[in-house]
């Protein structure tokens, strides 16, 4: 038995994300309530965050910068769509949280699903976090989407219950993106 026993208190098993860019997206004009932020959608996009923070890698996050909502209407369209497209072509992985309703459905975000086409176009790996299996109004391209990019699909139960998991996939894909020439 070994006298030293190393003990993770940061939940992040040992992962190190140092390097490596994720860009968190998912809806936010359309998870803005009458008493503020959708609060499932920002606890799952928070905790992912936290995840890759304490894992030492780079976050780009327009919930971040807006604070989920707070400071959305502060931001044109223009500054918004060079920033976000800015944190694309400089990230390594794209990370899209898909949330469903109350009815099982995909929330509408038409800003991620712009994102993804971004991604898609610039080689970026994807990983989709959403519930499994995806909602049954989700499009035929966002469906079709890993025939034509590198895309994976992620529970996002399993991503808030194992957010380890989750460090793992990114870790590999992080540095695959990383290495590549």
């Amino acid at each position: 038995m070994s006298d030293s026993t190393v003990v993770r208190v940061d939940g992040t098993d040992g992962i190190d994300l140092t390097g490596v860019k994720v860009f968190v997206g998912g809806p936010i004009q359309h998870a803005i309530r009458d008493d503020g932020f959708h609060q499932p959608l920002q606890h799952a996009i928070g905790d992912i965050i936290e995840a890759v923070t304490a894992a030492h890698g780079t976050v780009f996050s327009a919930h971040v910068a807006e604070k989920f909502g707070v400071d959305t209407p502060l931001f044109s369209p223009d500054q918004v769509s060079v920033r976000d497209i800015g944190w694309m072509r400089r990230c390594d992985v794209f990370v899209p949280v898909l949330p469903v309703d109350a009815a099982g459905e995909l929330m509408r975000t038409d800003g991620t699903h712009v994102e993804l086409g971004w991604a898609s176009a610039l080689d970026k790996p994807i990983v989709v976090v959403t519930p499994m299996p995806m909602a049954a109004n989700a499009s035929h391209l966002l469906r079709g989407l890993p025939s034509v990019a590198d895309v994976t699909v992620f529970d996002l139960e399993e991503a808030r219950a194992n957010p380890v998991e989750l460090l793992r996939l990114l870790e590999k894909l992080g540095q695959e993106a990383v290495m590549a020439p």
